[in-house]
């Protein structure tokens, strides 16, 4: 079952005190990207859920925060909607969305599963692209943010939304810990190590896999309203294969399976890409270069090498302590 220990903690609380110090000291530009990175953190989530705990590595999510953000700006700007009341349709939507891909999928496996789910995502692309409806290659814009006027909250101010943004990350983590350690969280665990054996013992694992893969697809669906509202135009490259490539990157570069280093992994990379892409336009280079060292080392991601360290320090200073203990029997004895 999925706990925290003390290093999770810490760095929670690192990332989230650096994420209120960014809020409230950060200019335009710092806000701007505080919230690509809170955005991107909630999709990474969302990945590592099946992928780290179910083993379902997907190349949709990309798609399916697109279809979240398709559908928040459909409900909001053509059919009548309140931004509230499209984003909750957003959210429906994309949950029904993936548990059907997971339902699908469900009976795939490994390279095969990453196919289907690829196809199902291109299969999302082209059709956006090419419907009048969704305005084609041109996009949709004319997006407006959630009206939190009524409780003094002014979302169109930078400072507000990317706030806004942080507590809904904190909700997203914590319905994800939820999750993990409910009984379907803890049947998908056993369906990723021994998936006959949970067959044997009666569990229907199409569904198990279905109901996870559409919870997943509400919190990348979430993430898509928000994109909406953060950019307040879309296009169909939102759903392109290569943003759930780029999720997959994140959540590998973080720590796959941790839910802790995919949020590490969504501040390195979005700081990378900024930092980097203004010294050269070639920053996805050192990004692969960064990517198969990690890989290489075995260590799973930036959190994993931390941890495995931490974890070599806390058994050193537990064998210290009882060396230690033993030789002040030792005195006193004698």
């Amino acid at each position: 079952m999925f706990s925290h220990n003390t290093l999770r903690y810490l760095v929670l609380l690192m990332l989230s005190g650096g994420a209120l110090f960014q809020a409230f000291a950060a200019e335009y530009f710092g806000l701007e990207i505080l919230t690509e990175i809170l955005i991107l953190a909630m999709l990474v989530l969302a990945l590592d859920i099946v992928a780290g705990f179910g083993g379902m590595v997907s190349l949709c999510h990309g798609a399916l925060m697109g279809v979240g953000a398709y559908a928040f700006a459909l409900f909001s700007t053509q059919f009548g909607a309140t931004p509230l009341m499209a984003m909750g349709a957003a959210i429906a939507i994309t949950g029904v969305a993936a548990w059907v891909i997971g339902a699908v999928c469900s009976r795939s496996h490994g390279i095969y599963f990453i196919m289907a789910t690829l196809a199902f995502g291109q299969m999302a692309y082209s059709y956006i692209f090419e419907a009048p409806l969704f305005g084609g290659d041109d996009g949709l814009g004319g997006i407006s943010r959630l009206d939190l006027s009524l409780i003094g909250v002014d979302l169109d101010d930078s400072r507000s939304f990317a706030l806004f943004c942080l507590a809904l990350l904190a909700g997203v983590y914590l319905m994800s810990v939820l999750i993990l350690r409910s009984g379907l969280g803890r049947s998908l665990t056993g369906v990723m190590h021994n998936e006959q054996r949970m067959r044997a013992l009666g569990l229907t694992v199409w569904r198990v896999k279905a109901d996870v893969f559409g919870l997943s697809g509400m919190i990348a669906g979430l993430a898509g309203a928000l994109t909406a509202q953060h950019i307040m135009y879309i296009s169909p490259g939102l759903l392109g294969w290569t943003v759930s490539g780029e999720a997959l990157v994140v959540v590998i570069l973080g720590g796959l399976g941790t839910l802790v280093g995919p949020l590490v992994g969504a501040v390195a990379f979005v700081l990378l890409k900024h930092e980097l892409s203004a010294v050269t336009t070639y920053w996805h280079l050192v990004v692969g270069v960064v990517l198969i060292a990690v890989v290489m080392s075995r260590a799973n991601g930036i959190y994993g090498f931390i941890e495995g360290r931490w974890i070599v320090w806390q058994k050193g200073r537990g064998t210290n302590q009882t060396a230690s203990h033993a030789a002040r029997e030792a005195v006193s004895d004698a």
